[in-house]
């Protein structure tokens, strides 16, 4: 598998489970547990935040953000909205790039002003980690308030996409 079909695999991953996330937000019940889910939706707006931003650096554009997250928190339905919007953005923008780009080095700067440079794979590759890291945040606040996460793994969304790798196969056990 080359770099680039793994990455569009992780960002078709990636939409997915902040579907997934959205989904279980929305079913929240917003006056018994208003605290959790204004965090849940600041750290949801914190990553479309890094997203846009890295988006920016891909694109070889400025972004308006002088931190990484709003000061403003928005509803649930816009940042859905925003969400989706930035999820087919990397989908789109990894149908378009070009493969041999994918380790081009990119200088930026951080929002602290710390300058940095990571290849274009290295960065797609950050938006995907930073995106689990923070579903997961938000996973440990459910199951705070005993609301089941989304079971969203890597492996659930390949199965769910693509049954037949469900297939039984019959294996010797590993030997050691």
């Amino acid at each position: 598998m080359s770099a680039l079909s793994l990455l569009r695999s992780l960002f078709i991953y990636q939409a997915w489970a902040n579907g997934e996330l959205l989904e279980k937000l929305d079913q929240l019940d917003a006056d018994a547990h208003a605290n959790e889910r204004h965090a849940a939706i600041r750290l949801l707006n914190h990553n479309l935040v890094v997203s846009k931003i890295f988006a920016a650096h891909l694109s070889g554009m400025r972004h308006c953000y002088v931190s990484d997250n709003t000061e403003d928190t928005p509803s649930l339905d816009a940042l859905r909205d925003d969400v989706e919007a930035m999820d087919r953005w990397y989908r789109d923008y990894l149908d378009a790039v070009a493969p041999q780009l994918l380790s081009e080095p990119v200088p930026f700067v951080f929002t602290d002003g710390d300058k940095a440079m990571m290849s274009r794979q290295e960065m797609l590759t950050h938006v995907v980690i930073h995106g689990g890291y923070h579903r997961g945040e938000i996973g440990r606040i459910l199951a705070q308030i005993s609301v089941a996460p989304p079971w969203d793994t890597f492996a659930v969304h390949l199965h769910q996409a693509e049954p037949s790798r469900r297939l039984q196969i019959v294996c010797e056990p590993a030997r050691v």
